[in-house]
């Protein structure tokens, strides 16, 4: 056993501080994940910095959006009224993450910095894997793949993001706010996790030192919203393909519209291309397919995840079809 300094930090700033100066040193949030990996040997932290129950706010900002506290549970805020009410989109998100126990414990910003599923991540004993040591290679590729990326992939690295709460979070515009011994800064969250490149283990925009101290939510200017998860059992599994989408209908076109999807790559993926496609155009089936057809035209599928790409397709069509509903 490796021996673990644990601190309890009373603010975010305070937080920084404690962990600064040492590279090992890990925030803990409600530690559903860490505490997982800590337990495998994948990670093995000489600190712990508790940030559970520094600012677990959900309330108003002062732009008209949603300030949600990094420490907030992810329980909390589906629950509550003006995440249901305003952004349905997210409370759908996080309700269908995880155990209703693990939600009960797991924090947005945990949730932001929650690591790969990916079977060869997580086989520490046994499998190379360039995210948990730089160089090894990857087994992933040319190994089993059904769960892993066909958009944003490197050869270094195929493994999928995990989390619903962000596929939402980045097709509603949502920001993260750090804080760190520089002082403050904002980031978008579309922005926020990196692609693999020929670095996979660098996951997220964050300096060392930095800390997530709340996000924020843009005032909501789509008419309806929702969020649909492809799963291999109806509980308690990671995406296969998820979709997150909202539009604002106008004069039978679409007037707005934001689309995320999970599960297809390496980090939650903002469907820009899809999106640019739809806006002003009617809301067919044939347009979207050629959304999806546009947005899905760089992937790049290996013989596991093939299948992926129209299930991509058809979960968008879905989803959209039923927003649009009786203003088609």
């Amino acid at each position: 056993m490796n021996p673990v300094t644990y601190l309890r930090a009373g603010s975010f700033q305070d937080a920084a501080g404690l962990a600064s100066g040492d590279a090992a040193a890990r925030l803990l949030g409600g530690g559903t994940n860490l505490i997982d990996l800590m337990r495998k040997g994948i990670e093995q932290p000489t600190r712990l910095v508790d940030v559970s129950m520094v600012s677990t706010i959900i309330e108003p900002s002062a732009a008209g959006g949603l300030m949600i506290g990094a420490s907030a549970r992810n329980s909390a805020v589906a629950a509550h009224p003006i995440v249901r009410e305003r952004y349905p989109m997210l409370a759908r998100a996080v309700l269908a993450g995880a155990s209703a126990q693990i939600r009960n414990m797991a924090t947005v910003g945990g949730n932001l910095m929650q690591r790969t599923r990916c079977l060869y991540f997580q086989d520490a004993a046994g499998s190379r894997c360039n995210k948990r040591v730089p160089g090894s290679g990857c087994d992933a590729i040319g190994g089993f793949n059904r769960y892993h990326a066909v958009l944003g992939a490197s050869p270094d690295c195929i493994a999928t993001h995990p989390s619903d709460m962000c596929v939402a979070l980045v097709a509603l515009d949502a920001v993260v706010h750090v804080a760190g011994q520089g002082g403050a800064r904002v980031i978008p969250l579309v922005d926020f996790h990196r692609l693999p490149g020929d670095r996979p283990d660098q996951e997220t925009m964050l300096s060392p030192g930095e800390v997530i101290v709340a996000v924020e939510l843009p005032a909501p200017t789509l008419a309806r919203s929702s969020y649909r998860k492809v799963r291999d059992r109806a509980s308690y599994a990671f995406a296969l393909v998820s979709v997150a989408a909202g539009l604002t209908m106008q004069d039978g076109r679409i007037d707005d519209v934001r689309i995320a999807f999970g599960g297809i790559g390496t980090k939650p993926w903002r469907a820009l291309r899809a999106e640019a496609f739809l806006r002003g155009n009617p809301a067919t089936p044939d347009a979207f397919a050629a959304a999806a057809a546009a947005e899905l035209a760089e992937a790049t599928p290996l013989p596991g995840n093939a299948f992926k790409i129209e299930l991509a397709a058809r979960t968008l069509a879905a989803v959209l079809g039923q927003l649009a509903g009786d203003d088609r």
